[in-house]
C-alpha cells in the first residue's frame, strides 16, 4: 500500500504560479497528476514514469506545467506558471504500481486527497 499526501494547493491571481508536491510512502512505477473541478469529470494534467522520467501532458496544461521528481524524497512536484481561471480545481495525485499509466483513472492504483488550486481573474 503506497500513501500519497499532496501539499501546495492554494489562491493566486490568472498569470501567477504555484508548485503543487506529492509525497509517496514508497517506491511507484508512475505519478500522475489529475484535477477534477465541480460538476466536470477528472482530468489528467500530467504524468511521469519514475524510472525513466518520461513525462507527458495533457493538452490544456502543455506549455504552462511542468511535472519533475525527487527520487530521493520519493516526491513529484507539478509547477503550474501562466494559471487561468479554468485552471481551478481539485489536483490529486495518483499512482500506479505498473502497466500502462496514461490518463486514465483506472491505470492508477492508489490516490491522495486532493489539493485545492483557485485562480481568481
Amino acid at each position: 500500500q503506497v500513501q500519497l499526501v499532496e501539499s501546495g494547493g492554494g489562491s493566486v491571481q490568472a498569470g501567477g504560479s504555484l508548485r503543487l508536491s506529492c509525497a509517496a510512502s514508497g517506491y511507484t512505477y508512475c505519478l500522475g497528476w489529475f484535477r477534477q473541478a465541480p460538476g466536470k469529470e477528472r482530468e489528467g494534467v500530467a504524468r511521469i514514469y519514475t524510472n525513466s522520467g518520461n513525462t507527458y501532458y495533457g493538452d490544456s496544461v502543455k506549455g504552462r506545467f511542468t511535472i519533475s521528481q525527487d527520487n530521493a524524497k520519493n516526491t513529484v512536484y507539478l509547477q503550474m506558471n501562466s494559471l487561468k481561471p479554468e485552471d481551478t480545481a481539485m489536483y490529486y495525485c495518483a499512482a500506479g504500481r505498473g502497466g500502462v499509466c496514461g490518463f486514465l483513472t483506472y491505470h492508477y492504483n492508489y490516490w491522495g486527497q486532493g489539493t485545492q488550486v483557485t485562480v481568481s481573474s
